[in-house]
């Protein structure tokens, strides 16, 4: 796997280094929706041609039923800015950074993996 993957150091809201797959891992859930469009956006303008954004946060279910991420939904409003959300809230939220929902794959975790492409 050496020379397939880089980590790079950087601040998401001023630049992002060009790559094939941008991860952010429990990023957007700590930011306003404004400020997720323009981390997103940044993403979506270093990415290469077929490239993907990962993002790995929780999504909450669309019904009533008990979910653990609406618990961390409570948490993160009552501490920060951010907040969980839906299927549909990601999906807006890219589509407004120019970039498509591609799909959402569950983990055994509370996390899913949330794919984009370039819209």
């Amino acid at each position: 796997m050496e020379g397939r993957w880089t980590v790079a150091e950087g601040d998401f809201f001023a630049a992002v280094p060009p790559g094939d797959v941008h991860l952010l891992k429990r990023i957007t859930h700590d930011w306003d929706d404004d400020r997720c469009v323009t981390i997103l956006s940044g993403c979506r303008r270093a990415l290469h041609p077929g490239g993907r954004v990962l993002i790995l946060d929780a999504v909450v279910p669309a019904d009533n039923a008990p979910h653990q991420s609406k618990t961390l939904d409570l948490m993160m409003m009552a501490s920060l800015t951010g907040r969980e959300r839906t299927a549909a809230d990601f999906a807006t939220l890219l589509t407004a950074a120019g970039l498509r929902l591609s799909r959402i794959t569950p983990t055994p975790t509370v996390l899913s993996v949330v794919e984009a492409v370039a819209a």
